[in-house]
Parts: structure tokens; C-alpha cells; sequence
């Protein structure tokens, strides 16, 4: 935390200052809006590319989880069909009473 005076004399010290008890220069003003608005790009940046991470990192589950569904689905097909050849294999065969 920055003290309002500095410890030594001469010492280059940021100074807090609160802009609502303090009057301002213009150009002290505008200094602060120019930090301000950089402060805000490099967050927004960071925020940007941690957006895009999080959003291909949802598509890929997204994507995951709906290639699995088909797959698990055209296995699904191929155990009925598998079970109605065996249906018409048991038919086919001799009666016995087992069957």
C-alpha cells in the first residue's frame, strides 16, 4: 500500500489519491483514465483468451458426448439385429424341448 508522504525526502513514492476529496488537474485526469482504460485492455485480454479456452473446451465435451450417443446407438442396431438372427436360428432348427 502507498503512505500519502514518503519516508524519505525525495524518495519517488506513488502516492494514493482519492479523486473525490482531492482536486484534480485536467491532466492528472486524464492520466488516470489513460491507466485506467490500459489496466482494462490487458484484463480484457486475459479474460478473452481464457473465454475462448473455456468455450473450446465445452465444444469438445459437447462433441464428445454426441459422438459416443451415435456410436453407443449404431451398437444398439447391431445387437437387435444380431438378436433377431437368433430368433430366426432357433426357429430354423429342430424342435426339441428345450425350445
Amino acid at each position: 500500500m502507498a503512505d500519502k508522504t514518503p519516508k524519505e525526502p525525495g524518495a519517488r513514492v506513488a502516492t494514493r489519491i482519492d479523486p473525490t476529496k482531492e482536486p484534480l488537474s485536467p491532466e492528472q485526469m486524464h492520466f488516470i483514465r489513460q491507466i485506467e482504460l490500459d489496466q482494462w485492455k490487458k484484463r480484457t485480454q486475459k479474460l478473452g483468451t481464457r473465454n475462448v479456452v473455456t468455450g473450446l473446451a465445452i465444444g469438445a465435451l459437447v462433441l464428445g458426448i454426441y459422438g459416443y450417443t451415435f456410436y453407443s446407438v449404431s451398437q444398439e442396431r447391431i445387437m437387435d439385429e444380431m438378436d433377431a438372427e437368433a430368433k430366426r436360428a432357433r426357429g430354423q432348427g429342430p424342435k426339441t424341448g428345450a425350445n
